[in-house]
């Protein structure tokens, strides 16, 4: 029989966290699920626990060479029988009853996706507040492509929608052609819903809290790089290329350019700042002041002094060749 849902675990060097993914995945009510483990050539113990479990139970999926998360679970979607489809990252676990209770809201509505609210627990196992307010998903009840857009303007949203985790009609997501982009390490899970909702997906919110996030230090998705950023960019303009967008879902992807320009910017900023290259500093600043704000004031007002001393030299220096 066709499962009722399939996970998908990309995994990395996770033999600390991995069986109590699988666990959750396993505990789900009133559904029949099919795991998925797919392995991107861990070097710690992670293979061999996922392989601890009845092949019936766990499907595992060892790649012949490292194809980041992306391209981990791009692997898994195409082993998925289930009729929806759901990624669950290896450090994270469900709640029992989630995938019963978005499934059901998703049909009922004649949904392709749906998300629901997540809690976040930090390394030391204390349980912090919801990600997002209920009141706020339930206020949303769908989420069009200008909310989507508009809910991931770095350093700007007030509640990142990046970060949720949807489940997908699988058939919805093989007709469309839908996958993960393997050239994003960060914001991979942006761009698959972005062009899911781009393609006529209908999403629908579960208020109700069912994934459990937990907060890794050095998690990849913790580190924002100027290299991330700039992949980021590259994928939203093949978006742009790619699909059509009303009025409102244009001027959010704008926000989201120029968002993402500043994060650029900033970015690189701190670089030439911990490589002690303060005129590279100072020409990104003065290129574009507004990376400058995300920056604390302490180091706002250092650059401005250097900035205004480099002014002077180069007056001096200007001078003299007259």
């Amino acid at each position: 029989m066709q499962p009722d849902v399939t996970f998908v675990i990309a995994a990395y060097n996770a033999e600390l966290t991995i069986e109590r993914a699988i666990a959750s995945a396993i505990a789900q009510r009133d559904v029949s699920v099919e795991v998925i483990v797919v392995d991107d050539q861990s070097r710690d113990r992670t293979l061999d626990l996922a392989r601890s479990y009845p092949e019936d139970i766990v499907r595992v999926v060892a790649l012949a060479q490292n194809r980041g998360p992306g391209g981990a679970r791009n692997a898994g979607l195409e082993l998925a029988r289930g009729r929806w489809v759901a990624v669950l990252d290896s450090d994270d676990a469900i709640y029992p009853g989630r995938i019963c209770t978005m499934i059901d809201r998703a049909e009922k509505a004649g949904a392709e996706i749906a998300v629901d609210n997540l809690q976040v627990v930090r390394e030391d196992g204390v349980a912090e507040e919801t990600m997002f307010p209920a009141d706020y998903l339930e206020g949303l009840s769908e989420i069009s492509l200008a909310d989507y857009i508009a809910g991931n303007v770095v350093f700007e949203s007030r509640f990142n929608l990046g970060y949720l985790k949807p489940i997908f009609q699988r058939r919805f997501l093989n007709e469309n052609g839908l996958r993960y982009d393997e050239g994003l390490i960060i914001g991979e899970d942006y761009i698959l819903l972005a062009n899911a909702l781009a393609k006529g997906g209908k999403c629908v919110v579960e208020p109700t809290t069912g994934y459990v996030y937990h907060i890794r230090t050095g998690s990849i998705s913790r580190v924002l790089e100027l290299h991330h950023v700039e992949a980021m960019r590259k994928a939203d303009l093949a978006f742009a290329r790619t699909h059509s967008m009303d009025a409102k879902a244009e001027a959010a992807f704008a926000r989201r350019t120029r968002s993402l320009r500043k994060a650029a910017s900033f970015l690189s900023l701190v670089q030439h700042i911990k490589a002690r290259s303060p005129l590279k500093a100072v020409w990104t600043a003065l290129s574009d002041p507004a990376a400058v704000r995300h920056m604390s004031m302490p180091i706002a007002v250092r650059l401005r002094r250097v900035a205004a001393q480099f002014a002077v030299g180069a007056g001096e220096v200007k001078g003299a060749g007259r």
